[in-house]
C-alpha cells in the first residue's frame, strides 16, 4: 500500500520568466514499511521534494497524498528530521523531547510523557546526558536528540533531510548505523536524502536518483541482507557491482566536462625554481630524488594548565619529489598539524622538515596550501584573487605572461567562462576551483591539500577531485593531501599514509596504491585491486575507531586512549 504518493507533480518558485523550475513531473510512490533513500545533490530539488512530503510546500502541479487524502500542510504523523538540529538553546535533552510530545499530545499524562520520552532518549544512547543543554552537546549528540523528539511525535513516517551530513565521517556512520537499527525496531517508513552513495547503499530497500533537470532518474533496489556491516560490505561482490552502477549513473548525468584545452601555459619560471649552477644540480639529483620532503623526528607539543601536550610524536616520512602522499586518520590525530607545521603556519617543537634541500621555518609561496574553505578576498574576481600570488612568484615575467598563468589555470579548473565573477557570486565549488587553480598557478614545490573538498556535495567532491587529478597530471607536482574519506585517500594518492589517534600521534601504517594513473573514479572501481587497498585503509581506521592508540608503526601494545579533549580536538 502506497503511504505517500506523488502524481504529476512540478514544482516551481517565482513567476513568468523569472520562475525557477525545481521539480518536473514527478511520479513517485512510497509503500508502507520501506525505506526509500533519494539519492541526488545540490540543486537536484531534493530537498523541495522532501518539503512537499512534510507539507511545507505545496506543488504548482500536480497533487501529493498521504494515504489518499491531499497533504494540506504539516502533521504528526510525517515526523521530520532535518540537517540542522533546531533545538531549543535553553532546554535539557529531556525539555527539547518533551517539547515536541507536549505539542502532538497535551492530553497525554505526565507519567505517560516521561516514560516515552525517557525511551527515545535511550534508544539514541543520550541516557547519561538528559539533563544537558544544546551547547554542551557534540554535532552528534545534538542530532541524536533531533532523532530523539522525531520519534517521540511516533509518526507513521519518518522524513530524513540529510541529517548527516553535517557531521564528521565516522560520527556520520555511527548514527547511520543506529538509524537503520531504530527504523528496524519501529517498522517505521522512511524517506531519507542524501547525496551519500554508500550511505544510501546502505540504508535503503529502494534508491531513486534525482536528475539535475528536476526529474526523476533511475531506480535501483538494494538486495542486501540486514543489518549491512559497512566493513564487510567491501568484500560483497553485489554492493561492490551496484555501488558502481549508481557511481556511473549519477557521474554520466551529472558531471558535464568543464575542462576546456585552449590556452597554452607560458614559458616562465617561478622565482622559488630558479636554475641552479650545473655543478649543484647534478651534486644534489641522486640524494633528492628519494628525499624531496623529509620529515625527521617531528614532534608537536602545546603548553597546557596541567603540563605539556604532545599532539604529534616521531612523525617520520621521506616523500618522493612528485609523489602524491593522501594522510588519513580520525578526528583529533593531528593530520592538520602535521599539514600546518609542513606550509610554516605552525612552529615546529621537536624535530625538523626539509624541502628540496632548504628547511622549513618559516611559510613561502614554494609551498601552496588549499584550505577547507579557500579563503579568497570576496570583492576580487577569479581573476584577481589568483593574480595577488602569481605577481610575486613571477618577477621577470612581462604582465602579459603573468595573466596568462592565471587564466590558464582558471580554465583547467573549469571557470573559462568565470574568470570576471567576483568571489561573493560563487558557489562554495566555484570558490574552492579557484583556491586550487591559484595554488598550481605558483608553481609550487609542495602542494598542500588541507581537506579541500569536504565542505562540498559528493558530486561536486568528485568532479574537482577529477579536476585535481588532470591538473596535477600536467604538473607532477609533489602533494600532500589530508583527508578522512577513503575513497578520496586512494584515488588521488601513490601512498596513503595513516595515523593513529592523538594525543601522540604517529604515523601507524602506509599503503603504497600500485593503480594505474590517470585515474578515473569510474575506472578504479572496477580495478580488481581496488577494494583490497580500501579494505587495508578501512581495517586501520576501524582498528582505532574506538581510541586504540600505538605509539609506533612498530608494533607497540595498543592502549585505549582518554575520549577526545578539546585541546586534542583543536589540534586537528
Amino acid at each position: 500500500m502506497a503511504v505517500l504518493e506523488f502524481s504529476n507533480v512540478s514544482k516551481s518558485f517565482g513567476q513568468g520568466t523569472q520562475a525557477a523550475h525545481v521539480l518536473k513531473n514527478i511520479d513517485l510512490s512510497v509503500e508502507e514499511g520501506e525505506f526509500l533513500v533519494l539519492l541526488g545533490f545540490s540543486g537536484t530539488g531534493k530537498t523541495t521534494l522532501i518539503n512537499l512530503m512534510a507539507g511545507l510546500e505545496f506543488p504548482t502541479e500536480g497533487k501529493v497524498t498521504f494515504k489518499g487524502k491531499p497533504i494540506d500542510g504539516p502533521g504528526p504523523e510525517r515526523g521530520v528530521i532535518f540537517q540542522n538540529y533546531s533545538l531549543m538553546p535553553w532546554l535539557t535533552v529531556q525539555g527539547n523531547v518533551m517539547l515536541a510530545l507536549d505539542a502532538v499530545f497535551p492530553k497525554m499524562p505526565k507519567a505517560e510523557k516521561e516514560a516515552k520520552v525517557a525511551h527515545y532518549i535511550q534508544m539514541v544512547g543520550l541516557s547519561h546526558a538528559v539533563t544537558r543543554r544544546p551547547a554542551e552537546l557534540s554535532g552528534g549528540m545534538r542530532q541524536r536528540v533531533n532523532v530523539a523528539r522525531a520519534l517521540a511525535m511516533n509518526p507513521e513516517v519518518l522524513l530524513l533531510d540529510e541529517p548527516l551530513s553535517a557531521l564528521d565521517a565516522l560520527t556520520r556512520a555511527n548514527l547511520g548505523d543506529e538509524i537503520e537499527a531504530i527504523w528496524q525496531a519501529e517498522k517505521q517508513t522512511c524517506v531519507l536524502i542524501t547525496n551519500d552513495v554508500d550511505e544510501a547503499i546502505l540504508l535503503a530497500d529502494r534508491i531513486v536518483a534525482l536528475n539535475p533537470d528536476g526529474t526523476l532518474g533511475a531506480e535501483f533496489t538494494v538486495d542486501l541482507a540486514r543489518p549491512r556491516d559497512r566493513s564487510a560490505m567491501n568484500s560483497d561482490d553485489r554492493f561492490k557491482a551496484l555501488r558502481a552502477e549508481v557511481t556511473k549513473y549519477l557521474m554520466d548525468v551529472g558531471i558535464e566536462a568543464k575542462t576546456e584545452g585552449v590556452r597554452h601555459l607560458p614559458n616562465v619560471t617561478a622565482i622559488h625554481n630558479e636554475p641552479l649552477p650545473n655543478a649543484v644540480v647534478e651534486a644534489r639529483v641522486s640524494a633528492l630524488e628519494e628525499k624531496y620532503l623529509e620529515f625527521s623526528h617531528l614532534h608537536k607539543i602545546y603548553p597546557t594548565p596541567k603540563g605539556p601536550l604532545t599532539v604529534v610524536e616521531d612523525f617520520d616520512l621521506n616523500v618522493k619529489k612528485g609523489e602524491f602522499i593522501s594522510l588519513i586518520g580520525h578526528s583529533g590525530c593531528g593530520k592538520s598539524t602535521v599539514l600546518t607545521m609542513t606550509a610554516g603556519l605552525n612552529a615546529i617543537s621537536k624535530g625538523g622538515i626539509i624541502l628540496d634541500g632548504k628547511e622549513v621555518v618559516e611559510a613561502d609561496p614554494e609551498r601552496a596550501v588549499v584550505f577547507q574553505s579557500p579563503n579568497l578576498f570576496p570583492w576580487l574576481s577569479a581573476r584577481e584573487n589568483v593574480a595577488i600570488g602569481v605577481d610575486k612568484v613571477y618577477p621577470k615575467a612581462s604582465m602579459a605572461e603573468r595573466q596568462d598563468v592565471v587564466d590558464y589555470y582558471l580554465e583547467r579548473v573549469g571557470l573559462g567562462d568565470s574568470m570576471d565573477k567576483s568571489a561573493s557570486e560563487m558557489s562554495n565549488g566555484m570558490r574552492q576551483r579557484v583556491g586550487i587553480a591559484r595554488a598550481f598557478a605558483l608553481s609550487p614545490k609542495l602542494l598542500l591539500l588541507d581537506e579541500p573538498f569536504g565542505m562540498l556535495d559528493s558530486l561536486t567532491r568528485w568532479e574537482l577531485q577529477e579536476v585535481l587529478m588532470e591538473v596535477w597530471d600536467r604538473t607532477k607536482v609533489t602533494a600532500i593531501c589530508v583527508t578522512h574519506d577513503v575513497d578520496e585517500a586512494i584515488l588521488l594518492a601513490d601512498r596513503v599514509v595513516m595515523m593513529t589517534n592523538g594525543p601522540q600521534a604517529t604515523i601507524g601504517k602506509i599503503t603504497k596504491v600500485d593503480l594505474p594513473r590517470p585515474r578515473t573514479r569510474k575506472a578504479l572501481l572496477a580495478h580488481k585491486d581496488y577494494y583490497a587497498y580500501r579494505q587495508e585503509v578501512l581495517d586501520f581506521l576501524e582498528e582505532y575507531e574506538h581510541g586504540n592508540q600505538s605509539k609506533h608503526a612498530s608494533g607497540a601494545t595498543p592502549k585505549t586512549k582518554a575520549p577526545d579533549t578539546p585541546k586534542a580536538i583543536a589540534a586537528e
